[in-house]
């Protein structure tokens, strides 16, 4: 029994109210939702999610892939919660809710009488996950927060694109992910919490505070020195070779020499004695003389193909990689091994979808659902919350659901 209650999922039987939009908050209700959460996704009505309308691409059910992204395993449910109707179905909702996700400004759902202190009222339990671009403090904290404008003002955009060009944002909205990740384990911690107390809590996770802690190892280097980082390109800030090179042709791979005995290992490979150069014996003094270094590499590695090199370099086990583009990346065998790629199929959907990197043994990540049909499940949720047909049906008239 206990078994078959796992196999539904590590969160089967907690119930999220996702009042969240576009990638951030999605992304982490995703998350709760493929671990066996019941995720009621707020839209609005005859608009629904703006990525919904974020195309081409589409699939040929006319679903984003935008919005495919980050909205499976979800029920949609539309709401106008500018309306005293409205506002009271999601308050229904939300005190037989376990957690409500929500990324509006600041404030913006305090004039409905939706914001934490209002629905923990009538739900003493409820974990409240606010993400938003600049936190629920500070001097910022009306801001509206967009990925983009957040990798520049945290300094990520400073240390990301060549070093003699200008600064380059990340080619995903990681910012975005990031911080979605980042409130689903403090959703996660909460609900721990809650087993010890009995109480819920405010998760408050903002896009400035995620995108300055992925910064990591090249803030300490700030903080350490006081220097400000430069701009390296595909190049490593604190480890020599730890970059891009091309083969003969110009096909490029990574080659990522982690420690002095992988360098000399390489140096074996070359047939160069640069591991006993007092230049370059030690990983500080590569990180020295990094360009007279790398220049010579440079020259040696485009006498052979990649794929020569790339042979070479994993017989000798020196750490390397070629650079895939997206297509080559998911037909990767282990890609497809680890499930990487899933479809919806069998649930007569044409969405192919990224699948989930987290594997658990006793309780794994399900794809029950493909991303809902605007409202698909309006009519179900409603009437579960003890609406009938007859008043359904004059929400609809007035344009509240």
């Amino acid at each position: 029994m206990i078994m078959t209650e796992m196999a539904k999922g590590a969160l089967h039987g907690i119930k999220v109210l996702d009042l969240s939009r576009v990638l951030a908050g999605p992304s982490c209700t995703q998350v709760l939702a493929d671990l066996g959460a019941e995720v009621i996704k707020v839209e609005r009505p005859n608009v629904g999610d703006e990525t919904r309308h974020w195309a081409p691409p589409k699939f040929s059910d006319g679903t984003s892939a935008y919005y495919a992204t980050i909205n499976r395993n979800k029920k949609s449910l539309t709401v106008d919660i500018t309306t005293a109707a409205g506002q009271t179905i999601i308050k229904q909702l939300a005190a037989d809710s376990d957690i409500v996700v929500e990324n509006f400004k600041v404030g913006g759902l305090k004039k409905y009488g939706l914001d934490y202190d209002s629905l923990k009222q009538g739900n003493p339990r409820l974990i409240y996950a606010s993400l938003t671009g600049f936190g629920q403090t500070g001097p910022d904290a009306k801001r509206p927060g967009y990925d983009y404008i957040i990798q520049g003002l945290s300094g990520l955009m400073s240390i990301t694109g060549p070093s003699d060009g200008e600064p380059h944002k990340v080619g995903v909205a990681v910012v975005d992910l990031f911080a979605g990740l980042q409130l689903t384990i403090g959703i996660q911690a909460a609900l721990l919490a809650r087993q010890r107390t009995g109480l819920g809590q405010h998760v408050d996770v903002a896009l400035l505070d995620s995108a300055l802690a992925m910064l990591a190892n090249v803030g300490m280097n700030h903080l350490a020195s006081n220097q400000i980082p430069p701009r390296l390109g595909n190049q490593h800030p604190n480890i020599v070779p730890y970059q891009v090179f091309a083969g003969a042709g110009d096909a490029h791979f990574i080659l990522a020499c982690g420690n002095d005995s992988q360098f000399a290992k390489l140096c074996t490979l070359l047939g160069v004695d640069w591991h006993t150069d007092s230049r370059y014996m030690t990983n500080p003094a590569r990180v020295t003389h990094r360009d007279e270094l790398c220049e010579a590499l440079a020259d040696r590695f485009s006498e052979q193909p990649r794929a020569y090199w790339l042979a070479a370099l994993e017989q000798a086990g020196i750490p390397c990689g070629a650079i895939h583009n997206i297509s080559e990346a998911l037909a990767m065998p282990q890609a497809l091994a680890r499930e990487m790629v899933v479809d919806f199929s069998e649930q007569g959907s044409p969405v192919r979808a990224l699948g989930s990197p987290i594997k658990l043994s006793a309780s794994p990540v399900s794809y029950r659902t493909p991303p809902p049909r605007l409202s698909e499940h309006t009519d179900n949720t409603l009437a579960e919350l003890g609406y009938d047909s007859e008043m359904i049906t004059k929400l609809k008239a007035d344009g509240i659901v």
